[in-house]
């Protein structure tokens, strides 16, 4: 055999024993008369010692031809290591080296393969597979196996069952852009890769499946943005015969299961908000509500005075940054530039400082007075110590700028703790956005998100007031989760289609197959997916979530290590019927 045990293992307990391990090279120091080499496995390193004195000659001979990132087997006793390392398992105890044979060279690596490595992140995603052998990386795979162990564990004990649905599908218009596969078989026709199985579970409720979920593949041919994967993983849910407040206590409780797991902390019920309370407090749908900093409309208070800027916007708003009066021009006038850059579009910032001797003062002075400040100060909450930054403009956009500048000075302040978890719902959402390009509605969610039963009569006379019935989870400012409850009559499903501006044959054309399902007795159903590859990420204290995919995309989509995408063979685009066009 290869190996008798593995290279985390050994400890004092296994003194005097021979045993046999393999692994990878991971350094070697050569003394002259002494070699000592750590051995490196999945589990951890051990350390392998060559005696000069102790060692048969061919053996030590061996281990003078060692390189790094060899691939060798050896036999020895554990013995006692006189200088012992208390940061590794093994650190106690070294083998004193019997038997070596190298059972595969390699090549000097393009990087060093330890925990702080000399490679850029393009290098080590060219070289993926070196890159896992290092225990960042390694570690990460495992906590997400972990994850998903833990998540198929509980859906299990809730009767829900794993059913894997089609990968190549058909092409549907709504949300982002499919990834398409050309049929050989049927010349000039394609199948779509999966944005979601929502379409399938939406089928196997109404075939009585009851319960269903799937840790399973997704595709979007979307413009990347940072951190955006073209593939990604998600925990896909759907159940019939519930309600929103079941839905959310099951998957609350998946929630709370999980965070138990990685922090052994209970939580409480989480917090609920409403879409428009969370626009109107953090100015956005997903807020991270570990710090405060909400938002205080100030319209009231700052208009009709001599200042224009305000009196012309739509909205006045701004938020208390605690303890922060002492801030030095230099550093406003940091925050000032970074809010004006073109990511985010303010022209500027206005602040009023609430001096810790009571005193207050303001970039607006000669246009408030004292009492005009004071009075905001009060509105705001303010104590002595605090600041208070302020933004106006058009609402949508005025709210978008003052939450990316709230969240910045969450990071700055130290105040967003990757140890520390703040979950919470966002409920009732708009069922409708309206789309200036197209001049058209657009699902906030999807064609198939039931509206509320209470709002259903203004789907024709008012249609963007209608609240869906759907819900987002959110951890630490980023949505993991988001669901609804399903149209399931196929009048209703009419009526969204026509808003959403198909006519009754594209949607016939597109959706057929789900609406003639629905004339053979569809249940009342609802669900819920979760973004696994950040909900791993969070858990473990990242927002990176290419670090726990093992072989991810770069930035632009490519796969550095394979190169892909690439181009293909004539043969093979004349077997599809493809021609490729010249710019």
């Amino acid at each position: 055999m290869y190996r008798t045990h593995t290279n985390g293992e050994l400890s004092l307990a296994h003194l005097h024993q021979n045993v046999t391990l393999s692994g990878w090279v991971q350094t070697i120091r050569n003394k002259g008369f002494v070699i000592w080499v750590d051995v490196r496995d999945r589990y951890g390193i051990t350390q392998l010692v060559f005696d000069k004195d102790r060692t048969e000659s061919y053996v030590w001979e061996t281990a003078e031809k060692l390189g790094r990132e060899f691939v060798i087997q050896v036999t020895g006793t554990v013995i006692e290591r006189s200088s012992k390392n208390p940061k590794i398992p093994t650190g106690e105890i070294e083998i004193l080296v019997s038997e070596l044979k190298i059972l595969n060279q390699s090549e000097l690596p393009p990087f060093t393969i330890e925990d702080d490595t000399d490679g850029g992140e393009e290098l080590r995603m060219k070289y993926r597979y070196l890159d896992i052998r290092r225990a960042p990386v390694r570690d990460k795979l495992i906590f997400r196996h972990s994850i998903a162990q833990k998540i198929r564990n509980y859906l299990s004990d809730q009767n829900f069952i794993e059913v894997e649905t089609p990968v190549l599908i058909k092409s549907t218009p709504e949300g982002a852009r499919d990834f398409v596969v050309p049929s050989r078989m049927n010349p000039g026709q394609f199948y779509a890769l999966p944005q979601s199985p929502q379409t399938f579970k939406q089928l196997l409720m109404i075939g009585g499946m009851d319960r269903y979920f799937q840790i399973v593949k997704c595709f979007r041919d979307e413009d990347l943005r940072a951190d955006r994967q073209p593939e990604f993983t998600q925990i896909d849910c759907e159940m019939t015969f519930v309600d929103q407040e079941q839905i959310l206590s099951i998957f609350e409780g998946l929630a709370k299961h999980l965070l138990h797991e990685v922090t052994g902390k209970e939580f409480e019920t989480f917090p609920r908000i409403t879409y428009a309370d969370a626009m109107a407090k953090y100015g956005n749908d997903k807020p991270d509500i570990r710090f405060g900093m909400e938002f205080i409309e100030l319209n009231q208070l700052v208009q009709g005075k001599e200042f224009t800027l305000f009196n012309e916007a739509e909205l006045v708003v701004g938020f208390v940054a605690k303890s922060c009066a002492s801030y030095t021009r230099k550093q406003i006038d940091e925050l000032t530039e970074w809010v004006k850059r073109p990511q985010i579009g303010a022209s500027g910032l206005v602040w009023i400082k609430y001096q810790e001797d009571g005193s207050i003062t303001s970039s607006v002075n000669k246009f408030y007075t004292e009492e005009d400040l004071t009075k905001i100060c009060a509105k705001a909450n303010a104590e002595k110590g605090d600041l208070i930054i302020i933004l106006s403009g058009k609402t949508d956009k005025v709210r978008t700028q003052l939450s990316a500048l709230r969240m910045e000075l969450g990071n700055r302040l130290g105040l967003r703790k990757i140890n520390e978890f703040a979950p919470l719902w966002v409920l009732d959402f708009p069922l409708l956005e309206w789309d200036e390009e197209t001049n058209r509605y657009h699902a906030m969610h999807h064609p198939f998100t039931s509206p509320k039963l209470e709002d259903i009569p203004l789907m024709e006379s008012n249609p963007g007031v209608v609240r869906a019935n759907a819900y987002d989870l959110v951890l630490n400012g980023n949505e993991i989760g988001g669901g609804s409850i399903r149209i399931f009559d196929r009048e209703l499903q009419a009526k969204m289609f026509n808003l959403l501006g198909f006519t009754a044959e594209e949607a016939e054309a597109q959706f057929g197959f789900l609406m003639n399902a629905f004339r053979y007795g569809a249940p009342p159903h609802g669900g819920i997916a979760l973004g696994f590859d950040r909900l791993v990420a969070i858990l473990h204290g990242n927002e990176v979530i290419r670090d726990y995919i093992a072989f991810p995309k770069n930035n632009s989509g490519r796969d550095v290590m394979i190169d892909a995408p690439s181009p293909i063979a004539d043969t093979q685009l004349d077997e599809l019927s493809l021609q490729i066009k010249n710019n």
